[in-house]
């Protein structure tokens, strides 16, 4: 097991990033509540992993994650359901890209070295990543997602 991370991150009690990143999917798929989260989680880990990622998609996870940093997991959950609405019933519209059209494109250069927070710093206590409950759980994604979108911004200056 290496001790350091594609996103420059060390290793944590569970392993590096990748290993937190499959227990979160694993248990949410049990955990309704904690399922909200899987967007925010699914766009920052492979944000702060572009190599784990295809390419073309990661311009719109930069910006899905930059609505919920902006508007919140209500406001992030609201365009998911839009698009699968939109998607559903036989119909062929494709992606609605208007409501992130006011978020900044992913910057090029990237990926930064480093970002402040990653999924190897998540706290794991008693088997699982919501020990201390929903809320906190949320923070702690709240806070990955923060910093992964400051990592990207940070190349433009």
């Amino acid at each position: 097991m290496t001790d350091q991370c594609e996103c420059g991150a060390t290793a944590g009690p569970l392993g590096v990033c990748v290993d937190y990143y499959h227990g979160i999917l694993a248990e949410e798929q049990a955990d309704p509540q904690m399922y909200a989260w899987h967007a925010p989680v699914v766009c920052a880990y492979l944000l702060q992993h572009p190599s784990r990622a295809r390419e073309k998609y990661l311009d719109g996870q930069f910006r899905q994650l930059q609505l919920y940093v902006d508007q919140g997991l209500d406001a992030l959950l609201r365009v998911a359901a839009h698009q699968v609405a939109r998607n559903g019933h036989g119909a062929r519209s494709g992606y609605d890209m208007e409501p992130l059209a006011p978020y900044e494109p992913l910057p090029v250069g990237g990926p930064p070295e480093r970002f402040r927070a990653a999924f190897s710093g998540l706290p794991f206590r008693e088997g699982s990543f919501v020990a201390d409950g929903h809320a906190a759980y949320g923070r702690h994604i709240q806070l990955i997602a923060e910093a992964t979108v400051e990592g990207w911004r940070s190349l433009r200056s």
